[in-house]
């Protein structure tokens, strides 16, 4: 059984792991669906509605292609619209400066060194407990609990949030790369005094999938959220899935990363 200082380590490498693939994230496309169901007082779905992505890169820039709404592929007219869009983008990278090009990555890395300082944030503000070993698609991984650490003073006004969560979290033995996230709001969380408000009880559930035997990327994410956000109440579940990735910048042969639904 790992020490608590083990698990704090593996955490804090997985974790910095998880950031460079992000970024390399942007060497495939893939499709983005997501859907989201918005639930009435009794629990109930009211009212439903899904968006799907083509997401690829464009001049080190992320861009989404909506491509169909309620799995309906969009009509001709929306469908032009978006590409004159999508158009409207590459003119403006085409025509970027090399001054804006820098300052514009240089945003890019100091973002990413913000997020490396809040995840060392993460390992200081939880207890972790070793909770045992499972098996996810064939692979081992530690099950490793978090609860807020009593007396926990955040450094960053982002970590402000860290004590109102717990999680617990699945990381590849192999890899030491987080496979799974389920993360629960314990407190509610407020932004602003009137601005918004996420309700104890709310969750999200994060799954990662390998890809290429090089890298793990999103394969789900579920969230029930329970907010007020501008005194309006809102009650919904929203899943989100990635298929489809496909490498575009080397003739590396893809695997196939997630199954299509359908």
């Amino acid at each position: 059984m790992p020490s608590a200082d083990q698990i704090r380590d593996l955490i804090r490498r997985a974790a910095d792991r998880d950031l460079e693939n992000d970024k390399r994230q942007r060497d495939y496309t893939y499709v983005e669906r997501e859907q989201e169901n918005r639930l009435g007082g009794k629990g109930q779905v009211a009212s439903s509605e899904s968006k799907t992505h083509d997401v690829m890169e464009l001049y080190g820039e992320q861009v989404e292609r909506l491509i169909a709404k309620d799995d309906k592929p969009l009509s001709s007219k929306d469908a032009a619209k978006e590409e004159e869009r999508i158009q409207k983008l590459i003119d403006e990278r085409k025509n970027e400066s090399e001054d804006d090009r820098r300052k514009r990555l240089e945003k890019e890395e100091k973002d990413r060194e913000q997020a490396r300082e809040f995840v060392k944030e993460i390992t200081d503000a939880y207890n972790f407990r070793f909770a045992g070993m499972e098996t996810l698609e064939g692979r081992e991984v530690y099950v490793i609990d978090a609860d807020p650490r009593p007396g926990y003073e955040p450094r960053r006004r982002e970590a402000k949030l860290l004590p109102k969560f717990r999680f617990r979290v699945w990381i590849d033995k192999a890899d030491e790369e987080w496979v799974k996230l389920d993360a629960e709001c314990v407190d509610t969380v407020s932004v602003g005094w009137f601005i918004a408000r996420v309700h104890k009880g709310s969750r999200v559930l994060i799954e990662q999938t390998r890809v290429n035997d090089e890298v793990w990327l999103p394969k789900s994410v579920a969230l029930k959220l329970d907010a007020r956000i501008l005194l309006k109440g809102f009650n919904l579940d929203e899943d989100v899935s990635y298929r489809d990735y496909k490498k575009f910048r080397t003739d590396t042969k893809i695997v196939p990363a997630v199954e299509d639904p359908k």
